[in-house]
């Protein structure tokens, strides 16, 4: 059955930008997405802008100078890694959207968080997806029951608004946003319309009452947060906690933050106790082999501010297919290929005819270019079944043309890799000051980096 183009008293909304029509299209007129304009309620008659007489207002203005900022200033989580991420801590009054996929953590990060904050004021965790017993034995699993915390399981606004006044907590959990609803507005809860109304009030509430607010929301399969975007400007800070659900990492990034840096990331490590700040988590991107093993490369990364050493690895086998197949795992696939081309065609590494496959370890993702070298290095290692020295770290991008770039922050990456017993690197050319002890050559290109490299080894 068709879909009916236009109904009576109806408008639909665009997910993504916000535009707005009385009649459903498939593709949005303002931004051009398609499959994003959702029915959004009544529509009421349009009306022309008019004059908006001056009332009264809740504060006179001041100067700058004499407005007071302890009110503003962060107060710590207890919680290291989220607290390096958010800038010091929670301030009171901000508004926060903790987006990541189903099973990542995000749960039992919060409930920790909350337990920990409960010590100062109490906290009210709210919960619209599970039952209060469900969220019980999670918080006695990781420790978290705390006579400050306390929990409600509540899927409807003004029942929320009611437990807030209750329990006059310094910290609320709202877990998800997209399962509450409020009964004044039309719609299905996770809807436009009413994830813009849940979010409005509660957002109200956190700046009238300075209560801390954290609102937890699902995201779509490319990553974006579920509803309507306006959410996410709506907000103090969005972070997004990422991980393999089959890997034990988690990462927290904060995409804004205006209370703090959007270039800081915390570490995490999930398990069966529950969720563990890593201050030092270059180690789950390593592996430990007893003799040296063909096809690993170490590099140095950068998240945020953060350097970490990880290990990149390769296989490459024989095909008997016409079209031999590229298959990573943590690597940005396009970067490979163009890797692998380059290799194959400046670095005189025969490919063509063979199966490879490049992974990283401990579950991290590597998108920077400056992985390419490691990525080159270890494929060539593999091809020749010849292993690279142990105590060598590769750290540069790969141009088309061979050569070896730049990238920042070099100097922070080989203290990094200094610090953990590395004392060998290929880098890019002028990498500023080297660490003392460690033997830095410099490669112009890949075949340069490969004649470094594998001088000496045997396969």
């Amino acid at each position: 059955m068709a879909r009916s183009s236009v109904k009576r008293g109806v408008t639909y909304c665009c997910a993504d930008c916000g535009w707005r029509t009385t009649r459903w299209v498939g593709r949005c007129g303002e931004c051009g997405a398609w499959g994003t304009v959702e029915e959004a309620g009544g529509a009421g008659p349009a009306t022309a802008p008019r004059a908006v007489a001056a009332g009264p207002v809740s504060a006179p203005a001041r100067p700058i100078g004499d407005v007071e900022v302890a009110s503003a200033q962060s107060r710590p989580t207890g919680l290291d890694e989220l607290d390096r991420v958010l800038g010091g801590g929670m301030v009171p009054g901000a508004v926060m959207l903790v987006a990541g996929e189903p099973g990542v953590g995000k749960s039992t990060l919060l409930l920790e968080a909350a337990a920990l904050c409960s010590d100062r004021r109490r906290a009210l965790y709210v919960t619209g997806e599970e039952s209060a017993a469900q969220v019980r034995l999670r918080a006695d699993r990781i420790g978290a029951v705390h006579p400050g915390l306390y929990l409600a399981a509540e899927t409807e606004l003004s029942a929320i608004v009611g437990q807030i006044e209750a329990v006059d907590p310094g910290l609320l959990v709202v877990d998800s946003v997209q399962s509450i609803a409020s009964v004044d507005v039309e719609g299905v809860p996770g809807g436009i319309t009413q994830v813009r109304e849940v979010a409005g009030a509660l957002i109200r509430v956190a700046k009238d009452r300075e209560l801390t607010t954290v609102l937890v929301g699902h995201v779509t399969k490319d990553g974006a947060v579920a509803g309507p975007r306006a959410l996410e400007h709506l907000v103090d800070v969005v972070l997004h906690f990422e991980g393999d659900r089959h890997a034990r990492l988690r990462m927290v990034r904060a995409v804004k933050n205006r209370f703090g840096p959007t270039d800081e990331i915390g570490c995490f490590e999930l398990n069966d106790m529950g969720i563990i700040g890593l201050p030092d988590p270059s180690g789950l991107f390593l592996s430990r082999h007893a003799v040296p093993v063909s096809g690993t490369c170490v590099t140095v990364t950068v998240e945020g501010r953060r350097p970490l050493v990880s290990e990149v690895q390769a296989l490459v086998a024989g095909c008997g297919r016409d079209n031999p197949r590229r298959a990573t795992s943590g690597l940005d696939t396009s970067r490979v290929a163009m890797v692998l081309a380059v290799l194959e065609r400046r670095g005189g590494v025969k490919l063509g005819s063979r199966d490879v496959y490049a992974a990283t370890v401990g579950g991290v993702r590597l998108g920077e270019p400056s992985v390419d070298l490691a990525v080159a290095l270890a494929v060539a290692s593999a091809t020749g079944d010849r292993p690279l020295p142990p105590n060598l770290v590769a750290i540069g991008e790969v141009g088309l043309a061979g050569e070896i770039r730049r990238v920042s922050g070099v100097e922070r990456r080989l203290v990094e890799a200094a610090r953990l017993g590395f004392t060998r690197a290929l880098v890019p050319p002028d990498p500023g000051q080297i660490p003392e002890g460690m033997d830095v050559v410099q490669v112009a290109d890949v075949h340069a980096a490969l004649g470094h490299a594998l001088a000496g080894t045997t396969g």
